[in-house]
């Protein structure tokens, strides 16, 4: 493969986060009965007119505006043609020629720190089709059009990654990015975002692009990584076997693995675009734009610099916990309650986040809340738990079993602090082991230290976990040495 160069080019459905379509008053809430949220407009009812929502032209600017691009003050509707049982007009309302976000970039900073521009081509109104039902149907296909006219933006890039791991960078970016926003809720689970990978090969050093496939609605960062993969592998498989690429769109299963062709890739005449007759165009005011803009929240790029410097963290520590609004959120939310911002990044990045995922969730359905893991650290910090004792006691906040506070006490985990009674087991324990203790000290200084972990065993096995670990230490040093 070291012969072949990979070149990646995305398409982004990202749904707004309006209450009602882009067309109509219907709700775009998820989770109803069939057909409950389609109205005469959805179902294409003879002498309706769609209404454009004014909150999806102004989320659309807002994603320009946050990724540099130029916002075009006069924008257009198309109707794309084609038939499929989930658009019931038999043509989709979006745009082409004229879309309301022209040219932009998104910068990515990549595993190895290096960064990377991704320039976006454009963004475009449009609105979503319904949704074909295969699994309750047998022998036949249901049609649920509650997400028909649904809003959304398509992001198109310009072919400028070469990796699955670069793709998946920009995927992540572009997450983070328009859930900061507040545009989208980012749930890729639920079809929020979906990914549209167009992948092509060719040799090292070559200018030409290769023939490009389509692999459609990715809605996971695994899958999306998978699929590239599997793309390149079989392209370059066929090529060095002296065959040729065809274009086409192809889906992936990311739970069997197996991809597959699905139909060959139409061009932009198939489906015979014209100017939509029902919709004025678009019009924004110079007014419009600055309020807009003025009215964006922190975005993800100036949040991690805020995080390296207001609570110094590493650069790395800050990327991670920037990446998502939901994951800073729930990071200020723990260093501010508990004082300590490095502990808070330390928990959040190591056993937190290790199960979530192992458990496959999200810091959204996270079952420790932040107020929860700030006591935690906040009695790590005042010495009523050791660390060790603390893990036990997030396991048992994780599973249910209460606040930290309340574990603590539930359990008599409260770490033994008290000098004098730590001064009689470190007294019992030499006295219990008095050979030990002369080899101890007759040792020289390597062997010591090596010895003395036997000690801190015993007492830490003695108070079941529970002795202040700094203070055994030190009273150990001293009994050994006297």
């Amino acid at each position: 493969m070291s012969a072949w160069e990979t070149v990646i080019g995305l398409e982004i459905h990202v749904q707004l986060a309006t209450k009602t379509k882009i067309f109509s008053s219907a709700s775009t809430a998820v989770g109803a009965e069939p057909n409950s949220h389609a109205s005469l407009v959805d179902l294409a009812m003879p002498g309706t007119l769609p209404v454009l929502n004014r909150e999806a032209v102004n989320m659309a600017v807002k994603f320009g505006l946050a990724v540099g691009a130029e916002i075009n003050r006069h924008s257009a509707f198309e109707r794309k043609n084609y038939f499929y049982p989930d658009l019931p007009k038999g043509y989709q309302t979006t745009q082409l020629a004229e879309p309301i976000v022209g040219a932009g970039s998104v910068e990515l900073i990549l595993d190895d720190g290096s960064r990377k521009t991704v320039r976006i081509h454009h963004a475009h109104l449009e609105e979503d089709a319904g949704k074909s039902l295969h699994e309750d149907f047998h022998g036949m296909t249901g049609i649920d059009l509650n997400r028909a006219g649904t809003p959304l933006i398509e992001v198109v890039t310009e072919p400028d990654m070469r990796s699955a791991e670069e793709a998946v960078a920009f995927a992540r970016a572009l997450h983070s990015l328009v859930t900061a926003i507040g545009i989208c809720d980012g749930e890729m689970s639920q079809g929020s975002l979906r990914f549209d990978v167009n992948v092509s090969v060719r040799r090292k050093g070559e200018e030409k692009l290769g023939t490009r496939t389509e692999t459609k609605n990715l809605n996971s960062f695994r899958f999306m990584e998978m699929a590239i993969k599997k793309e390149v592998e079989r392209q370059i498989d066929i090529l060095e076997d002296g065959g040729s690429i065809t274009q086409e769109t192809r889906l992936f299963n990311g739970d069997t693995g197996v991809s597959r062709s699905m139909r060959s890739k139409e061009d932009a005449n198939d489906y015979r675009y014209f100017p939509c007759p029902d919709l004025l165009p678009v019009m924004l005011s110079e007014e419009q734009i600055i309020e807009l803009k003025n009215s964006l929240p922190e975005l993800p790029a100036q949040r991690l610099g805020r995080f390296a410097q207001q609570y110094s963290l590493s650069d790395y520590d800050a990327r991670i916990l920037s990446s998502d609004l939901a994951t800073s959120d729930y990071f200020e939310a723990v260093a501010e309650l508990s004082g300590d911002a490095k502990l808070a990044a330390n928990w959040i990045m190591g056993e937190l986040t290790a199960r979530l995922n192992a458990e496959e969730k999200s810091i959204s359905e996270c079952p420790m809340s932040a107020p929860d893991l700030a006591e935690l650290i906040a009695r790590l910090k005042d010495n009523t738990i050791s660390s060790k004792i603390a893990k036990q006691v997030f396991e048992a906040c994780w599973n249910g079993e209460g606040s930290p506070d309340q574990v603590i006490e539930a359990r008599g985990l409260k770490q033994v602090s008290d000098s004098g009674e730590l001064q009689k087991m470190v007294n019992k324990i030499i006295a219990e082991n008095a050979t030990q203790a002369e080899a101890y000290r007759a040792a020289d200084e390597a062997k010591r230290k090596k010895m003395f972990g036997f000690f801190v065993g015993q007492a830490m096995k003695a108070s079941q976990g529970k002795a202040n670990p700094q203070q055994i230490n030190e009273l150990l040093m001293k009994a050994l040495n006297s």
